[in-house]
Formats: structure tokens, sequence, C-alpha cells
């Protein structure tokens, strides 16, 4: 039973791992350079663009994130109280905004960037919520998936009812796996991939 009990909090934290609320842009970008007319820029440019995301909304705030976790001398599970969330969420913010500047310094169409923006929104209220009452970063990421697809579904005229099935049942796996950790409650996991789907439609609507 022990031995169960280990491999289940293992493949949780896995889950956890794989899943982080930094992927989101990437998750956007790689589904407009696919289904949309931006398929036919040239690879070069869109790993150009991807390459930056990649560096600016996961690489940069994970490490900046992990050493301050390593600077406090925290572990994973005590990082996620409430209060000390707050760093985390202004470090992750301030790389979404760089990333936002630099994008606009080098001209990149304005739509690409309104994936980031839709997704800083998300960090933003994750991040003002947390004042009072904590919330997963980690399904809040995944309901904004699910809120491009529907965008992006009506916008380009594409069905994507398959692609949110996957993403809901993702979504059910990492909130669980959140659970498993301890990390969250079931409200706490349900109200964040809500907060996710409405930031992310509003964010691509009007940023």
């Amino acid at each position: 039973m022990m031995k169960r009990e280990k491999t289940i909090i293992l493949a949780a934290r896995l889950v956890s791992l794989l899943f982080t609320p930094f992927y989101l842009p990437m998750v956007g970008l790689m589904a407009l350079f696919l289904f949309s007319y931006l398929s036919l820029m040239p690879w070069a440019y869109k790993l150009q663009v991807l390459t930056l995301v990649y560096v600016f909304t996961i690489l940069l705030p994970t490490v900046l994130i992990h050493l301050y976790r390593r600077y406090q001398g925290w572990t994973l599970i005590e990082m996620g109280y409430r209060e000390r969330r707050m760093v985390p969420y202004v470090i992750s913010i301030l790389c979404y905004f760089l990333c936002i500047y630099l994008m606009d310094m080098m001209h990149i169409p304005h739509f690409m960037a309104t994936i980031l923006s839709a997704a800083l929104f998300i960090q933003v209220a994750c991040a003002l919520i947390n004042v009072w009452w904590k919330i997963s970063t980690h399904t809040a990421a995944i309901g904004g998936v699910a809120g491009a697809l529907f965008f992006f579904g009506e916008l380009f005229g594409f069905n994507p009812v398959w692609w949110l099935c996957l993403v809901f049942i993702l979504a059910g796996v990492l909130g669980s796996s959140r659970m498993i950790l301890r990390q969250h409650t079931l409200a706490q996991v349900i109200v964040g991939f809500f907060v996710g789907v409405i930031c992310s439609i509003i964010g691509l609507i009007y940023l």
C-alpha cells in the first residue's frame, strides 16, 4: 500500500512539473502557427518567436523562482503557502511584461503579443486573488488554454471540440494531481480553471 501511494505521489509531481503554469503562451502561439494564416510564415521566423517566448515565459521565471526558493531555504511544498506565493507571482509577471515589451520592440505582430497579454492577465488575476485566497495557477493556465481554443475556434472557423475534450481530461488529471499533493482544495482547483477560461477570453478580445 505504501509503495502504491508513493507511486501516485510521484506521478502527481511529474504531472505538475510537466504542465507548469508558464506553458500557456507557448501553447497559444503554436496553435496560431498551426491553425491560422500564421502557418504561412517562414519556420525560421516562427522558431525565433517561440524561442523568445520560451526564454521569457518559461525558462527565466522558472530559474528565478527556483533561485528565490533556494535562497529562502524552502521546499516546493513550503513555497506553496499562500503568503509565500506573491514574490513568484511578481517574478513571472515582470518576465511576461518584458517579453511583451521585446516583442513590441522587434515589431512582432500585435496579434501574437495578444497571447502573452491574455496569459499576463491570468497571472495578474491569480496574484490579486492570492492576496485573500489561494488559487491554483496550474488549472488557471490550462483553463486559459481552453478559453483560447474556444476563442480561436470562433475566430478562425475550426471545430475545437476534440481539442477541448483533451484539455478537459488534462485539466482533470492536473487538478487531481494538485489535490493529491495537498497544494489545493477542490474549490481552488475549479475556481482556478474558470478564472483561466474567463481571463483568457476577455484578454484575447480586449487586450
